[in-house]
């Protein structure tokens, strides 16, 4: 198996990094109290060969946490426990950034912070269930709209964890301006009804997305800031809707303008097709000019494949990381994956979380 790209270096006048293999945000819900514990240390550090590691998404403000025990950078000791995190990582020789998130409508007071009510652009309940304390489901409730003044203190909360992020250690941070939370609760029509700046035309839905890029850019730099986005999958109940296109090239036009480090493109695999076409990806590359990440379903040899074609830069993978700790080294070994336990993916404690064994030592 041909991976010469995959797992050389990526250089850039800002960041270096050691392979081309970036380990995707995900969400395995063990933090208590939102707060990352020492088997998060492990964890991450385990998986340290990674070119890039990005974390679970961690919310930014108290009634943003959606998932039971998805860790937060709200407040100092949440801060300290992510700055043993980076500091792990980076024992270890690897790169580090925060995904931050809000949650928005895709969540349960229960869930957040002092029982803070879910809110979103509208009041449009999500259909689905979620698990709150107890190992409960119940049905999503209905947020409340925010207000203007709202609105623009969940900006202000991006921007304040993104500063927290670097104080704390890492990198650099990603924004989650995908996968139906807040950011793309503001871009889908079905979700933002609003009559304000921050609803109607695709400039107005765009707004509370560019305003959290534009904040973050100014307070922890261009060179240290990320987003990802999730065009045309559909997550968490959001529909298509006819300006979906549209939204994508004016924001990705705008975060050419911005100068961001990169643009992480999540897509969903359905009966081997992917959200994202090569068409729709030739253009985002044709747009942007800085480092593209791809996220969704890849083989080493797929991955290969998208970099040799110099349609992205990097590429992301969730699920392999989770059973292979050692997943670059099992790449260059052309070694067999191990199968990851689908039970213990969001909860569990430190089983089917620190406990699959690496084949390779790295370091």
């Amino acid at each position: 198996m041909q991976t010469k790209k995959l797992l050389s270096p990526l250089v850039t006048d800002t960041l270096t990094l050691n392979n081309r293999v970036v380990m995707a945000p995900m969400s395995r819900r063990r933090a208590v109290n939102g707060v990352p514990g020492p088997s998060t240390q492990l964890y991450f550090a385990q998986r340290a060969s990674a070119g890039l590691i990005i974390t679970d998404n961690t919310a930014v403000a108290p009634n943003g946490i959606g998932y039971l025990q998805v860790p937060g950078i709200y407040n100092e000791e949440q801060k300290a426990a992510w700055k043993k995190v980076a500091d792990a990582v980076h024992a270890k020789g690897g790169k580090i950034f925060m995904q931050l998130v809000h949650a928005g409508r895709i969540g349960h007071p229960l869930n957040n912070e002092g029982n803070a009510p879910i809110v979103a652009p509208s009041a449009v309940q999500a259909d689905g269930v979620i698990r709150i304390p107890g190992d409960v489901h119940v049905p999503l409730p209905v947020p409340e709209a925010l207000s203007t003044a709202g609105a623009k203190a969940m900006v202000e909360a991006h921007i304040q964890a993104a500063i927290s992020a670097i104080e704390a250690g890492f990198d650099g941070v990603e924004i989650h301006g995908a996968h139906g939370f807040l950011p793309e609760q503001f871009l889908n029509p079905h979700t933002n009804r609003r009559t304000d700046e921050y609803g109607g035309s695709i400039e107005n839905r765009s707004r509370f997305l560019l305003e959290i890029m534009e904040g973050v850019v100014a307070a922890i730099g261009k060179e240290r800031t990320g987003v990802r986005l999730s065009p045309f999958a559909y997550i968490n109940d959001l529909p298509a809707y006819d300006e979906e296109a549209a939204t994508y090239t004016y924001i990705i036009d705008a975060l050419q303008k911005l100068d961001i480090l990169y643009i992480h493109l999540s897509a969903l695999v359905t009966n081997g097709r992917s959200s994202i076409s090569d068409a729709f990806l030739q253009d985002v590359r044709n747009r942007f000019s800085n480092l593209l990440i791809l996220a969704g379903g890849h083989t080493a040899a797929s991955a290969e494949a998208l970099l040799q074609n110099n349609l992205v830069d990097l590429v992301a993978f969730g699920k392999p990381f989770i059973a292979n700790p050692d997943l670059v080294e099992r790449f260059r070994h052309n070694a067999e994956l191990a199968v990851p336990n689908a039970d213990t993916f969001y909860q569990g404690g430190d089983t089917g979380y620190i406990d699959y064994p690496a084949v390779y030592q790295f370091n």
